[in-house]
């Protein structure tokens, strides 16, 4: 099934694509979020005068990115966590615990967005990836003590 996207859509295209894709996953995802719209030709004459409400909401939507990158590596993330021998934690600090801390913060960031190679289990300090947007990630420094 052909669809034009109207948002961009990770791992499949970006606002105004034509893409192809299975009819489950159009009828059941991308459709009811209004993710995208059918390809029909009525609404590729429709796209073609609305190429340009959606390159401006492209363009809109990098700058917002490109702030809040700015905005979340001004931030350092303190936390305090109890440590056995070793500087070894007792659990560990998950992207979970760190969009809750950048919540704290005044920055809401979805938790699937920040990337740690693994959890983080020992004292010290360590980067985390934002991705915000396909062409914008931010690194987060976050510095673990003991409690």
């Amino acid at each position: 099934m052909k669809l034009i996207l109207k948002e961009n859509v990770e791992n499949l295209g970006h606002i105004g694509d034509i893409v192809k894709v299975a009819p489950g996953y159009a009828r059941n995802y991308l459709l009811p979020k209004g993710f995208a719209i059918e390809a029909t030709e009525k609404n590729a004459k429709a796209l073609e005068h609305a190429k340009r409400h959606l390159e401006y909401k492209k363009n809109k939507v990098l700058e917002a990115a490109k702030q809040l990158g700015a905005k979340i590596e001004a931030i350092t993330l303190n936390l305090a966590h109890q440590a056995g021998a070793d500087d070894k934690l007792f659990g560990a600090v998950t992207n979970m615990e760190l969009a809750e801390q950048l919540m704290a913060k005044g920055v809401e960031i979805d938790r699937k967005r920040i990337v740690l190679d693994e959890p983080i289990k020992h004292l010290g300090e360590f980067t985390a990836i934002v991705k915000l947007h396909p062409e914008v990630a931010a690194n987060l420094k976050v510095v673990v003590t003991k409690a």
